[in-house]
Order: C-alpha cells, then sequence, then structure tokens
C-alpha cells in the first residue's frame, strides 16, 4: 500500500464501529479523501447520509451508487474525514490544494468530529511553506491581490481554475503565519475574500499519519 492507502484503511478501521443507521458522514476532496472514498465503496457501510465537499467527491461516490446530501437537508454531520496540504503539531492547517477549501471548511465547521489524514511528508513545524489558497469574487482578484502584497504576501493567480462556487483562486505565499488564527481573520476580513485554507478555527480534532511502513494518530500540542 502507499501511505495514502495505508492511512485511508486504518482510519477507516478505526471509524467504522462507530457507524450506524443515522449517521451522517462528511467526505473531503484531494488524492487521500479519494483513498478513504474507496474504502467505503469497498465496505459499504450503512449510515444514513454522506455529505461531500467537492463536486469531485461528490461524483466518485455517485458513480459508486451512493446518494449524496446537501448540507442544508442534513445538518451536521457526525464526522467529517478530510486530507491536508500541511499540518502542524497543533493540527492548524494549510488546505486549498484542490481549491475546494470553502466547501471543505463549511463542512468541517458543522461537523461534530474532523479528522485529518495525511502522509508524513505533509507534518510541519511551522505552516507556510505550501501556499496559501484564497477564493475570491472574480471581480475583485486584482483588489484582494493588492491588499495581500501590503500584507508582505506573494500572491499568483491561478490561471483557467474556477471553484465549485464559480470563483477564481489567488495562490499566495510569504505571509506571516506566526499566529495562524490571526491571519485567517485577517485575510477573510478583505473584500471579495470568499475564504482562505488557513483552518486555525477550526482544525483538525484528530489526525492520522502514514509512511510506508505504518499509519499512526498524531499527538496534539495545545
Amino acid at each position: 500500500m502507499t501511505p495514502k492507502e495505508l492511512v485511508a484503511s486504518y482510519t477507516y478501521d478505526l471509524v467504522k464501529k462507530d457507524f450506524h443507521k443515522d449517521f451522517i458522514l462528511g467526505i473531503g476532496t484531494g488524492s487521500t479523501a479519494n483513498c478513504f472514498i474507496e474504502k467505503i465503496i469497498e465496505n459499504k457501510p450503512e449510515i444514513r447520509a454522506f455529505v461531500s465537499s467537492s463536486e469531485m467527491s461528490t461524483n466518485l461516490l455517485k458513480s459508486a451508487g451512493y446518494e449524496v446530501s446537501e448540507l442544508n437537508d442534513v445538518g451536521g454531520p457526525d464526522l467529517y474525514i478530510d486530507g491536508a496540504d500541511e499540518i502542524n503539531e497543533k493540527f492548524e492547517l494549510i488546505k486549498g490544494g484542490g481549491g475546494a477549501h470553502t466547501r471543505e471548511k463549511i463542512v468541517a465547521a458543522a461537523s461534530r468530529k474532523f479528522i485529518c489524514i495525511i502522509d508524513d511528508s505533509k507534518i510541519v513545524r511551522k505552516l507556510g511553506k505550501f501556499s496559501i489558497a484564497i477564493e475570491v469574487i472574480p471581480m475583485s482578484r486584482s483588489f484582494v491581490a493588492r491588499q495581500i502584497v501590503a500584507m508582505g504576501g506573494k500572491p499568483t493567480y491561478r490561471i483557467g481554475f474556477e471553484t465549485d462556487n464559480g470563483n477564481q483562486i489567488i495562490d499566495v505565499l510569504n505571509l506571516n503565519l506566526d499566529v495562524p488564527y490571526e491571519t485567517e481573520k485577517r485575510l477573510n476580513r478583505i473584500p471579495g475574500v470568499v475564504d482562505n485554507g488557513i483552518f486555525s478555527i477550526r482544525k483538525a480534532d484528530i489526525a492520522i499519519s502514514a509512511n510506508s511502513k505504518e499509519a499512526r494518530s498524531l499527538k496534539q500540542s495545545l
């Protein structure tokens, strides 16, 4: 197994005991989340509903014969499973490499528990080596980019990419992430920003990682 397959299998075995007929499961987006979806397809758990954070994950589930519910129709998921581009020892995250971070953040915030599944390459001492994705209303893109430059950031327009919400992405490096919580809030106060890829206000509750040999739960530093 690859590390992504290993962490998905380990996590499925860990959480399957909690599934029941009224269980609502939130599913994230990306290659590691896709491995978890494969475990769902393989094991066919009997649960009430799936809620997905992207059209890509929705299509994967539907192609396997599962119905995917709207978050508005089912309320908060009991559990949300998703990957990350970076994670620190406090379980704060950088997400958005796939451009789905706004919906991911909504589903994570609505969920009772958020488990982040990753491979060891995503573990960092300090967030910020991976660029921060910022979803913006199209007409605001240049304005938002100028505000980010004023903050010391280096923005790059993700050319040709449109989010599931019909918006655009600016990828940003060089922002001060000594206190991710404050940077997350500051970015979201810029008019035209829909949301950014820092997950510090709603960070992961549990993190599970894998290398080529084993998967294990990580210890959180508060």
